[in-house]
């Protein structure tokens, strides 16, 4: 099932819709709890956190803006219930994921990894590589190696990685591995 499809939604099923300019708190939200261990060690304020993840994601969307002018922003949801958020570029030869996160409660029952299976399905079905760009130190990063991509290449901070469509067909259709946790996959 190709992401861009629209369905009927029922309880507990996951969805995806076009995230709109009244999400923008929903998805200040998502990426506040990307950070929010992080920052618990600093000793901010709630005041200076507020105004750094603020600064911070808006210096990110500029910057995915910037980089992937034509990427899909999505609100991933369960049903009718705001999960998380999804940003997709498409593009000769590739379906990049640019970016995945989801709300902390929605974390760690497989919604993120069934997210994923979708995106390597269509890139199968497209004969496109599935790519994205992840922190080294991001523990997403074994996830995404159980879902079929391989490390094509890094630098002292991030990882690129790929599941390209002769891979993910060798393994059969990926293995189904919830439970999986995605803080953020930047």
């Amino acid at each position: 099932m190709a992401l861009r499809d629209s369905e009927a939604t029922s309880p507990g099923k996951i969805c995806l819709r076009p995230a709109t300019v009244n999400d923008k708190d929903l998805l200040l939200q998502v990426y506040a709890g990307t950070r929010k261990d992080e920052m618990a060690s600093w000793g901010w304020s709630a005041a200076q956190q507020s105004s750094f993840i603020r600064m911070q994601f808006d210096a990110r969307k500029r910057g995915y803006a910037t980089t992937y002018p034509s990427a899909e922003n999505s609100i991933i949801s369960i049903g009718d219930v705001p999960a998380g958020s999804l940003i997709i570029f498409r593009g000769p030869g590739e379906i990049r994921l640019v970016d995945i996160a989801l709300l902390p409660e929605f974390r760690g029952r497989g919604l993120g990894g069934e997210v994923i299976r979708m995106l390597i399905s269509e890139a199968t079905d497209a004969g496109s590589a599935l790519r994205l760009s992840v922190l080294r130190s991001n523990r997403a990063t074994h996830l995404y190696e159980r879902l079929g991509f391989v490390a094509k290449g890094s630098d002292e901070m991030y990882c690129e990685m790929e599941c390209a469509p002769a891979e993910s067909q060798s393994r059969g259709k990926v293995a189904n591995t919830s439970q999986e946790t995605i803080p953020n996959a930047e």
